[in-house]
């Protein structure tokens, strides 16, 4: 299901806000009804984390995620990392990366499986030395620990391919004025259906617009009608629950009948 919120009478949700299938991040300082918006929806699915990045509240346009990781930008501080790690399940790797395009949220866009990159991302490894290892290149990073095939790409001519597309496990959208011969081509390279649309009314900036996971969006309140069904549609929201959601509405159904 999609719905519509704000952020402090702001639509980009998208922008204080980023959502995976394993935790959901939402900036500090908005309004409880916000907060709850999300916490109602996830209940014990998945963690639901107040933070800031860097000391901002654009957190969904700073970092980038997914189920296995979180790429957090050099600005965060230690005290938002070691924060971060703390309220993240065990299993989600959260590393701190040395880029010189820190609005990360705009640069990367990914699933569990596929991340397309900005075409500028740094390839150099970095000689810089730790206890562990030397740092590697902000793409080994990405494939390391997001667990993802990287690809460096454009939607419809903009390098910033993380603000201008945002795609799941099951579908995706993409900026509106993307041709059809690279919606096929996007589409083969993410092995999951796109479409080209908008969100708030005609924003072209779909990730700032939205936030979304395998079985829930939440887009800003300027969403129309029609971009809403496009979007439940695209990323088949109607079909998708987590499995937890179902086995609970199975045990209410069972009790009710017991």
């Amino acid at each position: 299901m999609a719905t519509r919120i704000q952020f402090e009478n702001n639509c980009e949700v998208g922008v204080f806000s980023k959502l995976t299938n394993a935790y959901c991040l939402v900036a500090i300082g908005g309004s409880e009804n916000f907060y709850s918006v999300f916490e109602s929806e996830f209940a014990d699915v998945i963690p639901v984390v107040k933070t800031s990045i860097g000391g901002t509240r654009i957190i969904g346009r700073l970092c980038v995620g997914n189920k296995n990781g979180l790429l957090l930008p050099h600005t965060t501080t230690d005290q938002e990392l070691q924060h971060l790690r703390n309220c993240l399940p065990d299993q989600v790797v959260v590393q701190r990366i040395d880029e010189r395009l820190s609005a990360l949220g705009n640069c990367v866009a990914c699933n569990d499986h596929v991340a397309l990159t900005h075409p500028d991302l740094d390839k150099r490894p970095e000689l810089k030395y730790s206890i562990c290892s030397i740092l590697q290149a902000t793409e080994e990073l990405i494939a390391d620990v997001l667990g993802v095939e990287v690809f460096r790409q454009t939607i419809a001519g903009n390098i910033l391919v993380g603000s201008y597309c945002t795609f799941t496990n099951r579908g995706g959208l993409v900026h509106p004025h993307t041709s059809i011969e690279d919606l096929d081509e996007l589409s083969t390279l993410l092995q999951v259906p796109l479409v080209a649309g908008t969100v708030n009314r005609g924003s072209e900036v779909i990730a700032a617009g939205m936030t979304v996971n395998d079985w829930t969006a939440f887009c800003g309140s300027d969403t129309t009608a029609t971009e809403l069904s496009v979007i439940e549609s695209v990323f088949k929201l109607r079909e998708g629950q987590p499995a937890a959601i179902v086995d609970d509405m199975r045990k209410s159904l069972i009790d009710s009948y017991v």
